[in-house]
Parts: C-alpha cells; structure tokens; sequence
C-alpha cells in the first residue's frame, strides 16, 4: 500500500490529471471532497475521454482540451475501497470480481493509501521469495 497518495478533487480537470499521471508515473488518482473517497480516475478515463488523439491534437490543444472536462464527468462513483487492516486476500478479491487496478484505503471515512495491482505483485514476489528460501532450508526433524 501507498500512504503518500495523490488525489484530486471534483473540480478539477482533466488535464490536471492527466499531467498529474504523466508526473508520478501513477495510472489511478482517487479523487475526494472534504477528505472522503468520491471516485477514481484512471488512465482508462483518460483515454476514453481523450478524443484529442482522434482529432490528432498535440501537446498544447490536447492540454486545452482536456482542460475544458472536469473530473467528475468522467471519473468512477462510487468507488470500491478497503480498510488498512483488511488482510491482502480480500483486496485481490475484490481486484479481481470488480475487474478493477487498485482500491483506496480508506480509515474513519478518510482517504489513507492506495492499493494498486504492482503493490499486489511486490507483495507476491516477497512470498515467492520466502517460499524459495524456505525450500534451501534442511527440515527439523520431528518431535523438536
């Protein structure tokens, strides 16, 4: 999980986020008000609303474009969240049914980190390398 998440607000535009994305090199901003998760962007809505690349726009008239849509007409609501005592299965599970990239962490109603599909891989290569250290190990013999 990523405590220090960036998240942006309903007002904002899509040109924020988009250079948001492009900076931190993040494919998903939730997006909150008062401090409480009210949907996600991704890169997914970026490219759905990005309908500068079929005009063939560049650089500076793709920024302006983007700069006329706000967040919330293209961002994800209601947005599925995890608590950050909730174990790691739960989260791929619901990764996996909702066919989704990443849950917020949500604390007290309050945004606190972000779970993404990498954080979940990190997570298994840690395990895949226990498990290869384990296998190294000589077994105890029985009754110890």
């Amino acid at each position: 999980m990523e405590t220090e998440v960036l998240s942006l607000h309903e007002d904002d535009h899509l040109d924020v986020a988009d250079g948001a994305m492009r900076f931190s090199r993040v494919r998903h901003i939730p997006v909150v008000s008062d401090g409480e998760v009210v949907g996600i962007v991704s890169q997914r809505d970026l490219f759905r609303a990005g309908i500068s690349s079929v005009l063939a726009f560049r650089g500076k008239a793709e920024r302006e474009w983007l700069a006329k849509i706000a967040i919330d007409e293209v961002m994800t609501a209601p947005v599925f969240t995890i608590g950050p005592d909730q174990p790691i299965r739960s989260a791929v599970a619901i990764m996996l049914n909702k066919r989704i990239g990443c849950l917020p962490v949500v604390e007290g109603g309050k945004l606190v980190g972000i779970l993404s599909e990498s954080d979940c891989l990190r997570y298994l290569a840690r395990v895949l390398e226990i498990e290869e250290a384990k296998e190294g190990l000589p077994e105890l013999p029985r009754g110890m």
